[in-house]
């Protein structure tokens, strides 16, 4: 895993900015910092005005676990082309099936999970999150999560995250097939993708060698990731640097 923004990796984004490329990314610890309460979560001053302008050079998407809604409603006046909730799948086809297989296993997980103090149960209609980032226990509650959906009847993926559990259908789409997809419409010769989690690795473990490069929010040994930018903050000079290469080429 390199560093994406050192001296020596400079040529790798100027190649990109010349490029048909698909720029997207994460949304929670990537363009905005992570937050103890979800519904706080926004990209700082400087990141918002930064990734306007990157939006007007680049096609861009989202792709994000929250859903479409919700997520769309942090991207300010951004003129983003594509945004995509709930870990890939949303919008998409089979959502009708998806929610039905949602409601269910809420309705179980609901009665399973009484009782597990400092577990908070997002429905976000085609996937569930638990959260135990108020849990005094976490290794437990974690563990009590993955055992009562380890007994659901319906088939479903767990997707792992900072101190949240997604539960996602077993037969919807990730976050790599959907960036693959947008690729495509977009029809782009290559695509840029930041994340910083767990769920993020479906992106970073496409083997596409010359068509998508992958960055990690955090140097991580476990990643697949190529690149790293060291922290969330660094998202800035990411960007900025995009918008100048960009311009450049425009000019």
């Amino acid at each position: 895993m390199k560093h994406l923004l050192s001296r020596e990796n400079r040529e790798v984004l100027a190649q990109l900015a010349w490029s048909r490329v698909l720029v997207a990314f994460d949304f929670d610890g990537t363009l905005a910092p992570i937050v103890s309460a979800r519904d706080d979560a926004g990209m700082r001053t400087r990141t918002r005005e930064l990734f306007e302008h990157v939006c007007g050079l680049y096609p861009c998407a989202v792709i994000s676990g929250r859903s479409k809604a919700d997520v769309a409603s942090r991207l300010g006046s951004a003129q983003i082309k594509y945004v995509i909730g709930n870990h890939g799948l949303e919008p998409g086809s089979g959502l009708s099936e998806f929610e039905g297989e949602v409601r269910r296993a809420r309705t179980l997980l609901d009665e399973s999970s009484l009782g597990l103090l400092g577990i908070d149960l997002e429905d976000k209609r085609y996937s569930l999150a638990l959260h135990y980032r108020r849990s005094r226990n976490k290794r437990a509650a974690r563990a009590q999560i993955l055992t009562a959906i380890a007994a659901l009847p319906v088939a479903m993926r767990v997707v792992p995250g900072k101190l949240v559990v997604n539960v996602v259908p077993a037969r919807a789409p990730n976050k790599g097939e959907a960036l693959l997809e947008l690729r495509g419409v977009e029809g782009a010769d290559t695509a840029l993708y930041v994340g910083d989690d767990v769920t993020d690795e479906d992106v970073f473990e496409l083997d596409q060698p010359g068509r998508l490069l992958t960055v990690r929010i955090g140097e991580s040994r476990s990643s697949a990731a190529a690149y790293f930018l060291r922290d969330q903050r660094e998202m800035d000079r990411l960007l900025a640097k995009l918008a100048a290469l960009r311009q450049k080429r425009v000019a």
